[in-house]
């Protein structure tokens, strides 16, 4: 490549992405000179060792593998020394983070010598006692006897490649120590590892560490499981054809896992023969969750979870009308009013006509109806239940709907943008309540509670028991009435930390969710005639999980996107009626069959 489009290649990298700062996981970039473009795709990429086969021929080091493949214009000068001295001047390389490792394929003195003569041409590059910054050598394949390991300069360091290790090696030479893996293994990087095998990998990577020396294997299995496996087995060069892809997935690993620190017991549902015809709905939707989410939930609570005792379940397609992946306005509007509608759009058909929701259906039946929500009242879930629009980022519009409403209860935040609506809401007849605990013991027949002005915090941020407890509030106060009602119930967090790639708060919010699950389903066993739903609007994150420990309550999530998915979401049923609720149904289904259960006589 010339020198010039090597340049602008570089640059366009470099300052796309940025200089790499120093990493806990080290990269090995094998067989660099395959890369498209040698030791810049290595260096933009993370790697911090970086390998070149050499062959000496005709007097000229050549970079190839074999005699075979060798190309006179790739050089170990052209593709490695010119490079990191053009990269330190223009400032591109701020500072030397990386070894180069010099795979010898002929002859070892010969060759090793003329490796040291091509150097000093780029002395300026390379360690000394007065530039202890330099660049270091570590010389593998074909090598000198290692008792002439001292005779080198002292930039050049050697790959030592025996089990055999004890104090009277020369340590000050000895670079790095490789083995191939396969001397251990034959593990081909898919699942895990056998017991029988991982043991002796890690006593030997442990007998190097003992004498201050980094490890690495070749011939190894080259996949995020087995990148995973060797950096948990605290092996300190990942050997990889792909270094980009080995260090994004390493810088973000740790991010991406969670241990989840607060646990709860679990509710056992008694599972007592109830009425076919429900008197209480409590529909729960856990936004952007889908089967990843609760199982890294379950691995984050131990591996159980309230869902888990449920029998009952469905599948539910989410597909908006006019989109087959949907947002939480669609979704939530399937659910409220049976039928399908665009994406954005709050109560209303695709043609911006209003449709009317349950709790406006099941009033003239003489049900109550209520809505409590982690996200903000103007959000799409809540909204739906009690709104008509097209647009719902028109949070001031959708405010307005609810003193229209028959809702009788509603507690969430955002309560900043109802504040022109305060008047409208007092006298449509709700009680505005200063607490959780001013709900519980209302006697009004219309109650609301704004528990933030804006956002209500996420389980990581201390929201706490703020969730079970206005839950408990609201199933209180709609049972005191004595009248049948529908309760929604959304956790909207466990969709935010889908969008943001928040492993801690997609288990957080998950395993908060089940929490007030287990209340709920608790309540309808004391509670004759409860019918118990938890669904989902969407999935959110393209979720999978590659692995954890159920033990440790530890679980790594993988993304494929930080938007919603069209996968189907499940649906659990408990109770009166529940045995409706199973195969693959749409999402305006649900709707359709809890207004069938409510109009049973």
């Amino acid at each position: 490549m010339k020198k010039s489009v090597l340049l602008s290649f570089l640059l366009s990298i470099l300052f796309s992405v940025g200089l790499f700062a120093q990493s806990s996981f080290k990269i090995h970039s094998h067989n660099d000179y395959l890369q498209k473009v040698p030791f810049w795709d290595a260096y933009s990429g993370g790697a911090q060792s970086i390998e070149a086969d050499v062959i000496l021929e005709n007097g000229k080091l050549t970079v190839a593998h074999e005699k075979e493949s060798i190309d006179p214009n790739k050089t170990l000068s052209s593709l490695y020394f010119e490079p990191i001295q053009k990269g330190l001047a223009l400032g591109l390389i701020e500072e030397i983070d990386f070894t180069l490792l010099v795979d010898l394929k002929t002859e070892a003195y010969s060759t090793l010598d003329k490796v040291i003569e091509e150097a000093q041409k780029f002395e300026s590059i390379f360690y000394s006692d007065s530039n202890p910054e330099g660049l270091k050598l570590i010389i593998s394949g074909s090598r000198p006897k290692v008792e002439d390991y001292s005779k080198y300069p002292s930039f050049i360091e050697f790959d030592y490649q025996s089990r055999d290790l004890d104090a009277s090696l020369p340590w000050d030479k000895i670079g790095m120590v490789s083995l191939s893996f396969r001397s251990f293994s034959v593990w081909n990087g898919k699942g895990r590892i056998v017991e029988s095998e991982l043991k002796p990998i890690e006593e030997f990577v442990a007998k190097v560490h003992s004498f201050n020396k980094p490890v690495r294997f070749w011939a190894t299995p080259d996949s995020k499981t087995s990148w995973n496996a060797f950096a948990m087995m605290g092996v300190d060069y990942i050997n990889t054809d792909d270094p980009k892809g080995a260090f994004d997935y390493l810088q973000v690993y740790r991010k991406n896992t969670f241990t989840q620190a607060e646990r709860h017991d679990l509710y056992q549902p008694k599972f007592i023969s109830q009425p076919n015809t429900p008197k209480q709905i409590i529909l729960m939707i856990g936004d952007g969750m889908g089967l990843a989410q609760i199982s890294a939930g379950m691995v984050g609570n131990g591996g159980q979870l309230n869902l888990g005792n449920l029998k009952q379940m469905a599948l539910v397609k989410t597909h908006a009308a006019d989109d087959f992946t949907t947002d939480s306005a669609a979704g939530a509007t399937a659910y409220a009013t049976g039928e399908k509608t665009n994406n954005r759009a709050i109560g209303v058909d695709p043609n911006g006509q209003i449709l009317a929701n349950l709790p406006e259906k099941i009033q003239p039946l003489g049900w109550n109806s209520g809505v409590v929500t982690t996200d903000q009242m103007t959000g799409a879930t809540p909204s739906s239940f009690y709104a008509h629009h097209s647009e719902r980022d028109d949070s001031a519009i959708l405010a307005s709907w609810l003193s229209k409403s028959p809702l009788n209860l509603f507690i969430g935040g955002g309560k900043k943008t109802f504040q022109t609506e305060m008047e409208n809401l007092k006298n449509s007849g709700f009680q505005l309540a200063q607490s959780v605990e001013e709900i519980e013991n209302s006697r009004s027949e219309k109650v609301g509670f704004f528990a933030s002005q804006d956002g209500i915090p996420a389980m990581q941020d201390g929201r706490g028991v703020l969730f079970d407890e206005s839950v408990e509030a609201a199933l209180a106060f709609l049972k005191e009435k004595n009248k049948p009602f529908f309760l929604m119930v959304e956790s909207g967090m466990i969709d935010s930390g889908g969008h943001a790639n928040d492993s801690e708060k997609i288990v957080r919010e998950m395993v908060n969710f089940d929490k007030v699950i287990g209340d709920v389903i608790k309540f309808a066993d004391e509670n004759s005639g409860t019918l118990v739903l938890v669904t989902a609007d969407h999935e959110t994150g393209g979720v999978a999980l590659p692995q954890g420990n159920v033990k440790k309550g530890e679980v790594e999530l993988s993304y494929y996107s930080d938007d919603h998915t069209g996968i189907m979401v499940p649906l659990f049923a408990y109770g009166a009626g529940s045995e409706e609720f199973s195969g693959i149904i749409e999402n305006s289904e649900v709707h359709q069959i809890i207004m069938k259960l409510i109009q049973r006589k």
